[in-house]
């Protein structure tokens, strides 16, 4: 793969920024429309609409159906990403939502211990030891731990596996374009299957439903996930790394202002705590012999 030019390594850290601003909106739009549609069919209605959008850009290639194992493996992750954090959002805050997703980056040497064998760094320990002690200051320990808190954490460990996954597919230079929409089709019919067996009414109650579901088709889903896919392309996997650790701030700041939900300290102090941790794992994956020899990072 030929080494990306100054340009094209500015707008992938534009576009990966622009990722983590809209994903962290999310949270307090989706938990402000669960009052008048299913959580599981706000996920499929908000991908059946992504993948409709794409659809023209898939119809101009010439293979339309290659990809599809690679798209139906990551559609499984995000699947389990989706439904899980948006049921959650019915028992948790927007912010605690945001805060416990962003521990996806703490499950990431997890599966590559579990997968792989290979032992984590010592900064690794420090990262899990302040975002395990930020989720306990911000759910309010073992008494406050939610059944929406334990949704979001199955969401994050899905989200670490999507985001491995996806990385090693684009690498290899896949059409990003097929990838993202046989994931989008492929999630949408695994969330109404599942909303026909629970018998879940498949209504949206209001125009303001469909607007925030509309929303949520075509800005996180269809260009915040086709915009990551591109600029993991050109960006490095810390730098992706770290600038996601931006969501859950994201995330909170949308919650405590436009949300209205009320700041406690003790919460955001726990916040804190995880987004550290977060950066903490980020900097682990770095060989600090090579930074001082100033070459190319991370390894």
């Amino acid at each position: 793969m030929e080494k990306p030019s100054p340009r094209a390594k500015l707008y992938s850290d534009i576009g990966l920024f622009y990722c983590a601003a809209i994903w962290g909106s999310t949270f307090i739009v989706t938990k402000g429309a669960l009052d008048v549609v299913d959580p599981v069919v706000m996920v499929g209605i908000r991908f059946i609409i992504s993948a409709a959008l794409l659809l023209p850009w898939v119809l101009r290639r010439k293979v339309k159906t290659a990809h599809m194992r690679e798209g139906f493996f990551l559609s499984l992750f995000l699947t389990t990403l989706y439904l899980t954090q948006t049921t959650g959002l019915l028992y948790t805050s927007a912010s605690n939502s945001g805060f416990i997703t962003g521990l996806f980056i703490i499950f990431i040497p997890v599966f590559m211990y579990l997968f792989r064998r290979e032992k984590p760094a010592p900064l690794q320990l420090v990262s899990a030891a302040l975002a395990i002690a930020g989720m306990w200051l911000l759910t309010g320990g073992a008494s406050g731990f939610n059944l929406g808190d334990a949704l979001t954490l199955v969401a994050a460990a899905a989200y670490s596996v999507h985001l491995i996954v996806t990385d090693k597919y684009v690498k290899a230079s896949a059409d990003t374009v097929l990838l993202a929409f046989h994931q989008f089709w492929m999630v949408a019919a695994l969330s109404f299957a599942i909303a026909f067996i629970k018998g879940a009414p498949l209504s949206v109650r209001g125009a303001g439903g469909w607007w925030v579901i509309i929303f949520l088709a075509v800005f996180p889903t269809l260009t915040a996930f086709f915009i990551q896919m591109l600029a993991q392309r050109h960006s490095e996997p810390f730098k992706v790394g770290i600038i996601f650790t931006l969501e859950p701030v994201f995330a909170a700041i949308f919650a405590w202002t436009w949300g209205g939900e009320q700041f406690i300290m003790v919460k955001a102090l726990g916040g804190l705590l995880i987004v550290s941790g977060m950066i903490i794992g980020e900097l682990a994956k770095l060989d600090f012999k090579r930074v001082r020899r100033k070459e190319v990072l991370p390894v």
